[in-house]
């Protein structure tokens, strides 16, 4: 079914080639005790083959069946095919997913393993038309419960990290991975989290993380601190970001100072997500050279493009190009936020709690304001059609830190209202059509050199 809708919309090709490795020498998982029961827990079994596959530069294929798994380590050279009727299935054991180094939510700390697993390794690949469940309920529960406690507390800001998650899928410090064809079920955590990592390839991902529940926090795909990333063809349903560009938070992120460029995003479709393209808030190690086009963004979507940051986390994001957009009822279509969300942006620790995790120290480390304040510049966006919106345009940043040449071209963006422009600089609006109820054309406010944006013509 994903793959007949994705070919409705012109999106995919008509063969996938990277289940042409099906036909390569596979050591089955099976052979090795795994068992497609359902509830057999086989992680053993199913490590011991990649182990196996490693030896070799193999591939790890499996008989019909649902297994399910607690994390799986790739090794380098492995192939993980995941043929029609395979599933992979998350334990709902926390103990069954193993601490280690990592970043999340852009702080470096311990924190469980995903369910799959490409650390620190090369020339790794996860194909097929299988599926990888994490069956991420118990996981999404155990949040809105923590956030019950932490919220009255001024706590808010902590649940993202102290109620720990497993991803679905992580890549991370790795380099020359692909992951394309799978089905990816109710992940627990983030989806697709590559970090720290390059020469990566994601195409033809089916996700859905909203299926008995919506899963807090199960961002679809977040390139995070990596260079040279291709995505391509996703279709995702998800209860936060669904394609999202990140780099580090605060003190922490100012210190890694790893940025993410050279991604291009193309020809995905997002049903339901905080906004269809995002970059943030996660920015301290900025983003650059950056492409976005042929993304359809569809009702209950609310934003279309999402820039958002808060006044301590840093970084410069330029050379950002974005085109050819379809938005479909979203309520905003260009959303710039540099004050995003207050009691989940800014870290302090209420008086009277002691013996607080390391972490929670490096999250409330002071930042000045001056290497606290995000940069944005040479955005280009183009080509753009939204139909139903209620706000064309929400944009606000720092008056002594601008929005400086935003370029935009092409758009007709059919909306109740024009918004408001604040904070920019040398922005121009070519062949540009805000079609409002009242005619007018948004408001812009403490800005200079805003040139092009008029009115809708007069009948």
């Amino acid at each position: 079914m994903h793959r007949r809708a994705l070919l409705q919309l012109g999106l995919v090709s008509t063969a996938a080639p990277t289940l042409a490795l099906a036909a390569s020498r596979a050591v089955e998982a099976n052979a090795h005790g795994a068992v497609g029961d359902g509830r057999t827990l086989n992680t053993r079994a199913i490590q011991a083959a990649i182990d196996a596959a490693a030896k070799t530069g193999g591939t790890v294929a499996f008989k019909p069946g649902v297994y399910r798994t607690g994390s799986l380590f790739l090794k380098s050279g492995v192939t993980l095919r995941l043929d029609k009727g395979v599933t992979l299935l998350g334990s709902q054991d926390l103990a069954d997913y193993p601490e280690l180094p990592t970043r999340v939510a852009g702080i470096e700390l311990t924190w469980p393993a995903a369910l799959i697993n490409v650390y620190k390794q090369k020339n790794v690949r996860i194909v097929g038309d299988g599926t990888i469940d994490g069956d991420g309920k118990v996981f999404w529960d155990s949040y809105w419960a923590l956030r019950r406690q932490y919220d009255p507390k001024g706590l808010r800001w902590a649940a993202d990290y102290d109620c720990k998650r497993p991803r679905l899928i992580q890549i991370f410090d790795s380099e020359t991975v692909e992951l394309a064809g799978p089905r990816l079920r109710r992940a627990g955590f983030w989806t697709v989290h590559v970090c720290y990592s390059r020469d990566v390839h994601l195409a033809d991902l089916n996700i859905r993380n909203n299926e008995g529940g919506r899963g807090p926090s199960t961002d679809g795909v977040d390139i995070d601190s990596s260079h040279d990333v291709l995505v391509e063809r996703i279709d995702v349903a998800c209860n936060d970001d669904a394609l999202c560009l990140k780099a580090g938070r605060d003190a922490d992120g100012l210190r890694v100072a790893r940025p993410t460029y050279n991604v291009t995003i193309r020809d995905c479709v997002i049903r339901d997500a905080s906004a269809g393209i995002t970059f943030g808030s996660e920015t301290s190690g900025g983003f650059h050279d950056i492409k976005v086009s042929g993304l359809t963004v569809l009702h209950p979507t609310p934003v279309g493009i999402l820039f958002k940051s808060a006044h301590t986390r840093g970084g410069v994001i330029r050379d950002i190009d974005i085109r050819d957009l379809h938005l479909q009822d979203v309520f905003t279509v260009f959303r710039v936020n540099l004050n995003w969300n207050p009691s989940y942006s800014y870290a302090t620790i209420p008086e009277g709690i002691a013996n607080v995790p390391d972490y929670w120290r490096v999250m409330t480390q002071p930042v000045s304001p001056e290497r606290g304040r995000a940069h944005l510049s040479d955005v280009r966006v183009s080509d753009i059609k939204a139909i139903g919106a209620k706000t064309a345009f929400e944009v606000a940043a720092f008056p002594e830190a601008p929005l400086e040449r935003f370029a935009f071209d092409n758009l007709h963006l059919d909306a109740q209202a024009g918004g408001k422009i604040a904070n920019a600089k040398d922005w121009t609006f070519r062949r540009t059509l805000v079609d409002t109820l009242d005619g007018k054309a948004p408001e812009v406010a403490d800005s200079s050199g805003v040139v092009g944006l008029e009115p809708r013509p007069a009948a």
